[in-house]
């Protein structure tokens, strides 16, 4: 995938870039998400649920460790921030990965480097202000 960059002015935009990335998922991605803390990471992560049908409110898994909506794919949103890669493999979270049943978005997935597949998208997200964000999808 050649790289993309788009900026948005709010939320909706924001959501509406991870709506259009996620029409074109099959099942088996994983997607990569980069970005500071309040960055927009869970607002892309709607925009990817509104896409696969998911009425379901999308929430940060940062306590959670994983979350799971089902959809036309089911969305499997991890947040690997408390833990490492034998500690993921050990709960089965690695499982899902490639799984084309699904779609995974990875926050702090350098946490878990050596257990994701070779050909994930990464989406890095920047907050330049209060509502602009810079999104670059490799």
């Amino acid at each position: 995938m050649e790289k993309k960059s788009f900026i948005t002015n709010s939320f909706e935009q924001t959501k509406q870039v991870a709506f259009d990335l996620a029409k074109t998922f099959a099942g088996g991605e994983v997607v990569l998400l980069d970005g500071d803390l309040g960055s927009g990471k869970t607002v892309f992560a709607k925009g990817v649920a509104q896409a696969l049908g998911i009425s379901q409110e999308v929430t940060s898994p940062t306590f959670a460790i994983h979350n799971s909506y089902n959809g036309s794919l089911v969305l499997n949103h991890f947040d690997f921030y408390r833990l490492d890669e034998s500690e993921a493999e050990m709960l089965g979270l690695d499982e899902f990965f490639g799984d084309k049943s699904g779609v995974c978005l990875v926050e702090w997935w350098s946490n878990v480097e050596g257990l994701l597949p070779k050909n994930c998208i990464k989406v890095c997200i920047e907050k330049i202000d209060e509502n602009t964000r810079k999104i670059d999808i490799l």
